[in-house]
């Protein structure tokens, strides 16, 4: 069986995460990524919710990465003054699937970098275009054909543009801000937690180990972009950690929170994975984890024929209907969030629990 020729453009998370499935499965890869080494370090912390912790022990990289992470064994959904509204194992939430972790993006990525060593990976190429023959041509000049080009290349993926067209990712009504504090001073935070206020505000804290905290908070908004002044001052009534938390997020990174209404990735003899795929609402923490599990799938389609097409078709399909669950209940869970208050509290106090363990039941099953 002759193998492919594959092109992944991109070096992120999901990326690398096929670049190593691949490997595994005898069919080695190009990865190029138009930024810098150094840039893919960046960025702030991630939930790993168990399905996603799943998908990255079956690539190999599971031990890695439970050494540099932190173990989240509780989830508390509080009141802005923090008030108990719901609390629970998350091994209730999901069972033998296994555990969830938290750790920085940064680790993450270097993890993955680590394991595709085996790899053609080349920064600062940027692609310009990709033909319709598999003709790929980079920002120098080269080229190259290829059977399949796989986009990996984020929320605004010029793969996806070129190739698939269709309206870009939409503004949800939501902006937020992430940053990593230290906590070594900071009591009262614990595993996962969810502060929620009054106009869809939420403040989610999450522990990393070694001090650190993941600090993530959203607000509505009527516009993508940054509000004037100190955006802290949104959350200046929230009780507990988080104002000395705060101090420390005058630098968070910014982002309008949005959503692509692509439900179609594959095109003949090019994919596309994670965000550049399907974007949508952090609700269910399910962005990364939605991004592995494309990169399992996608090389064990490859891995199973050596007729492209087909194993694309494969792909389209064992996705399709997993992805729209995880929209469905962002749509769900976003819509809970915004009730009136007395509602959204009374709610999550009678049914907090049972309405995490509907929202990821159907995550139970391998992808």
């Amino acid at each position: 069986m002759s193998r492919p020729r594959i092109l992944i453009v991109g070096a992120g998370i999901s990326g690398l995460a096929l670049a190593k499935a691949l490997l595994d499965r005898g069919l080695p890869a190009d990865v190029v990524e138009r930024r810098s080494h150094d840039s893919q370090a960046l960025g702030a912390g991630l939930y790993l919710p168990a399905n996603a912790v799943r998908a990255l022990r079956s690539i190999g990289v599971g031990d890695e990465i439970a050494e540099l992470a932190a173990p989240v064994g509780r989830q508390r959904l509080l009141d802005h003054r923090g008030r108990r509204l719901a609390a629970f194992d998350v091994a209730r939430i999901w069972g033998e699937v296994g555990p969830c972790l938290a750790i920085t993006r940064g680790e993450l990525h270097q993890v993955l970098r680590n394991a595709v060593y085996d790899a053609t990976v080349r920064h600062d190429t940027a692609v310009t275009e990709v033909g319709q023959d598999g003709k790929v041509t980079f920002a120098d000049g080269a080229t190259r054909a290829y059977d399949l080009v796989v986009g990996a290349d984020g929320i605004n993926s010029a793969v996806r543009r070129t190739h698939f067209g269709g309206p870009e990712p939409r503004f949800l009504g939501q902006v937020c801000w992430r940053f990593i504090a230290d906590d070594t001073t900071i009591p009262g935070i614990t595993d996962w937690t969810a502060r929620l206020g009054d106009r869809g505000r939420t403040f989610l804290t999450v522990q990393l180990g070694d001090g650190r905290v993941y600090c993530y908070a959203d607000v509505n908004s009527a516009s993508p972009t940054a509000p004037e002044g100190d955006w802290r001052t949104l959350f200046a009534d929230f009780a507990g950690p988080v104002p000395r938390l705060l101090e420390q997020g005058e630098q968070a990174h910014f982002a309008a929170l949005r959503e692509s209404g692509n439900t179609v990735w594959t095109r003949p003899g090019v994919a596309l994975i994670g965000d550049a795929a399907h974007t949508f609402s952090p609700s269910m923490a399910q962005g990364g984890a939605m991004a592995i599990e494309d990169a399992v799938v996608l090389a064990d389609s490859l891995g199973t024929t050596a007729d492209v097409s087909a194993a694309l078709a494969a792909f389209q399909i064992r996705r399709g209907e997993r992805v729209a669950w995880v929209v469905s209940q962002n749509h769900r869970r976003d819509k809970a969030r915004n009730l009136p208050t007395f509602l959204r509290d009374f709610t999550l106090r009678r049914a907090g629990e049972r309405m995490f363990k509907a929202n990821h039941a159907p995550l139970h099953t391998l992808p």
